[in-house]
């Protein structure tokens, strides 16, 4: 059987995963392991675009606007303003 190694969980996920142990009486690592175990692995697997998100797609790159509003283009006065207002 293979071996994991979790870091960086978060406290309060920690604290619930505990809680959830002592509930069923069981260790906070058979909880994680039934957790994980209990995970549909159809969900783990990347989704694959409808034709409407394609579509859209299409549509969005055609009019030069990207749909993450992250890789819009800002005129200068607002990206300066980003800056100096320290937001960038």
């Amino acid at each position: 059987m293979a071996t994991l190694t979790i870091r960086n969980v978060p406290d309060e996920v920690k604290r619930e995963l505990r809680l959830a142990a002592a509930a069923r009486g069981v260790s906070m690592e058979q909880e994680a392991r039934d957790r994980i175990a209990g995970t549909d692995r159809a969900a783990l697997r990347p989704r694959k675009a409808t034709a409407e998100e394609l579509l859209a797609l299409g549509r969005a790159l055609q009019e030069g606007e990207p749909l993450d509003p992250r890789y819009r283009t800002l005129p200068q006065k607002d990206l300066t303003d980003l800056i100096s207002d320290g937001d960038l």
